[in-house]
């Protein structure tokens, strides 16, 4: 029997994805609320925007440090690390005294997200069989979004109660449980299955990127514009539902139906790259998105809009975990966790560049213009990935 045949995720469940559904559900439970916060210290629209930003802004700029902690002290303790400063900063939003504390505690919150993704990704990578892998990292990005969604309802019971500050609490018990499952859980450090590495010397990242390059340079980009299209569609579907004159109620019901689409499919997408190849849902993903996104500046009625949007969720859903599957399959035995760093920070320049280039286009000539843009985007990962990802033998 081999080890294919034993495994099984359900054994490995609360430790490998554990951490990630109570991280998913901390930053849904703070998320609506970052701006209204900062507006509470007296912080104008736009500075209150950019505090909300900080989350995502964090994450990219931890991204590399993050690979250089997991590196140094192993994935476990660079959680219990994270799980403990996050805690701290999430009850130092609500001691805050003004606007720029919150600021620096959001920053804080943002860069120890960086720090629980890429220590389960690195572990799924290296314990599961290669068999199940986009199967366990689907599921990874899955009980994340199930946290996003999960958290801002635990979060309103509480801010119904006590304020804003009831999310913050909410959000500092989910991140303090993440800390304590990393901190009782058994040391999860593996032999990664692609290859036996018994001298682990100190590796440097930017002898990674240099060993790696065509790959950064090719699927690498293919995943940044994945980032775009994700990250843009956040922002696309409340503002061109505001141009079609949907009450806020509706637009919110709207993020519900899609969510529900994004969360119900990651598993069978997984279980797809499995059996047939990353491919099979690489470029249906891609097209998918960029194709719903271009259509949605040609709808006018909220009934054409509302289906356009369950497009769109269901390619994003469909989509989970590629980003991290093709990062597994390409990355090395020997400075995985350096290389897994680099290609989430690519991909989180993604996240924080879609939205400002579709500012920058809606500034420049309009929001349909940059809708479509971002759109096209799709159709180009989808070549990309069509061109690069590896076909299974």
């Amino acid at each position: 029997m081999t080890d294919d045949d034993t495994f099984s995720l359900r054994r490995i469940a609360v430790p490998a994805f554990g951490p990630s559904l109570l991280y998913g559900a901390a930053n849904g439970a703070i998320l609506p609320v970052l701006a209204l916060s900062a507006r509470d210290h007296g912080a104008s629209l736009a500075l209150s925007g950019f505090v909300a930003a900080l989350v995502g802004i964090g994450s990219l700029l931890g991204n590399i440090p993050a690979a250089m902690l997991a590196a140094r002290i192993g994935e476990r303790r660079a959680m219990i690390l994270a799980g403990v400063l996050s805690t701290l900063a999430l009850i130092g939003c609500i001691l805050s005294p003004g606007v720029w504390s919150l600021g620096a505690c959001v920053l804080l919150v943002g860069a120890g997200s960086a720090v629980f993704l890429l220590a389960r990704q690195t572990y799924l990578t290296e314990a599961v069989p290669l068999s199940m892998r986009a199967r366990a990292l689907s599921t990874l990005g899955g009980t994340t979004r199930i946290g996003v969604f999960v958290g801002p309802f635990a979060g309103a019971a509480f801010i119904h109660a006590f304020g804003l500050s009831g999310a913050y609490a909410v959000a500092a018990v989910a991140m303090a449980g993440a800390g304590f499952i990393a901190w009782a859980s058994p040391d999860l450090g593996v032999e990664p299955r692609d290859g036996p590495a018994p001298v682990r010397p100190r590796i440097r990242i930017v002898d990674v990127m240099r060993a790696h390059r065509h790959v950064f340079a090719t699927l690498g980009v293919g995943v940044l514009l994945v980032s775009v299209l994700r990250a843009s569609r956040q922002v696309v579907v409340p503002l061109w539902a505001e141009q079609l004159g949907l009450e806020p109620t509706t637009i919110s019901l709207v993020y519900g139906l899609v969510a529900a689409i994004d969360m119900s499919v990651f598993y069978p997408a997984g279980k797809v790259m499995d059996q047939h190849g990353r491919l099979w849902v690489a470029v249906p993903s891609s097209v998918l998105m960029g194709l719903a996104l271009i259509a949605i500046p040609w709808t006018h009625a909220p009934i054409a809009f509302v289906l356009v949007c369950l497009v769109l969720g269901f390619g994003n859903g469909i989509g989970s975990g590629i980003v991290m599957t093709l990062a597994a399959d390409a990355s090395p035995a020997q400075g995985r966790t350096q290389f897994l760093g680099v290609w989430r920070l690519m991909s989180d320049l993604g996240t924080s560049g879609g939205p400002a280039l579709l500012a920058a286009m809606t500034s420049l000539v309009s929001l349909a213009a940059g809708i479509s843009v971002i759109g096209c985007m799709g159709l180009v990962a989808a070549a990309v990935f069509y061109r690069w990802v590896p076909r299974p033998h």
